[in-house]
């Protein structure tokens, strides 16, 4: 399998890559880089927005603009203007939370999760936006991610990246309401002293095809993991890398896998060995992705 990368200046965390398929273009973003990223494939054409506070995640809304989740709340910008407005403002102390990983639903609500720093005890939580309400629906996690739904928009799926676990609930599509949350998948945590070769890594960012297995990004664990809608693991993909952060499917048949992923805060020899770190990293893939769902407007 041939493993690419954009021809763009790393990030220093890369996340949420969104593939907006009127536009033909990819669109990431680094967070601690302040930064919003755009990539046409078709005239090889990078733009870049800079804001004054960190965007976790994001969704395009109709019209051309896009819901940011920013560490100060929830903005709506418009790229061609540059122009933002502050939807909803951060429903957490800011100070030791931002908004993280955010996705919209198949009928337009924006679900978003927080995280805490220090990781411990867990104080962050998931959010929805819907008719201009931002309510928090669960919490005491450390690090939400790994939001997705399945093909039939029934099931729900979200991780604690920190806890190393991944759940699924039963997904109402008429009111968004959540049940019978169960363990998707688990993972074992990093030992004291452990070599990062024997560690598998934690779940980051996701995205579902269309047979709805579930993709997952494993951070620090260089790989992704495909799981079968009944939590199996069907495939790894290795990656040159060791921290992707999240996959996307892309290109007008939504065939691309587009993964983000960090060089923030690792090893200088670990860089050295790995100059993709921070990179936009493309590959190829049998079954297609599902795409994006975008915000109400």
């Amino acid at each position: 399998m041939e493993i690419q990368a954009l021809p763009v200046a790393p990030a220093l965390l890369g996340e949420s890559p969104t593939w907006w398929p009127e536009q033909g273009a990819l669109y990431w973003c680094d967070i601690p880089g302040l930064r919003l990223h755009r990539w046409r494939p078709a005239t090889a054409t990078h733009d870049e927005w800079a804001f004054d506070s960190e965007v976790g995640s994001f969704a395009p809304l109709p019209g051309g603009r896009l819901l940011l989740a920013q560490r100060r709340g929830l903005v709506a910008f418009d790229p061609a203007s540059g122009r933002s407005e502050l939807l909803a403002d951060a429903p957490y102390d800011r100070s030791e939370q931002r908004f993280n990983d955010g996705k919209a639903d198949p009928q337009g609500r924006f679900w978003v999760g927080s995280l805490c720093d220090p990781r411990d005890p867990p104080r962050a939580a998931l959010y929805r936006w819907a008719a201009g309400r931002l309510d928090r629906i669960a919490g005491d996690i450390s690090v939400s991610n790994g939001l997705a739904w399945s093909p039939d928009g029934r099931t729900m799926y979200w991780s604690d990246t920190h806890a190393h676990r991944i759940v699924a609930f039963d997904f109402d599509a008429s009111d968004g309401s959540l049940s019978r949350q169960r363990v998707f998948a688990s993972f074992a945590r990093k030992a004291a002293g452990q070599d990062l070769a024997t560690y598998g890594g934690r779940p980051d960012g996701a995205a579902v095809d269309v047979e709805g297995n579930y993709w997952v990004a494993m951070y620090e664990g260089q790989r992704l993991l495909c799981f079968g809608a009944d939590g199996r693991v069907r495939r790894e993909v290795s990656l040159p890398v060791r921290c992707p952060t999240m996959p996307c499917f892309g290109g007008p048949d939504l065939r691309t896998l587009f993964v983000t992923t960090a060089r923030a805060h690792r090893p200088a020899g670990e860089l050295a060995a790995q100059p993709l770190a921070g990179c936009v990293l493309t590959l190829r893939v049998d079954v297609p992705g599902l795409p994006v769902n975008f915000a109400a407007g």
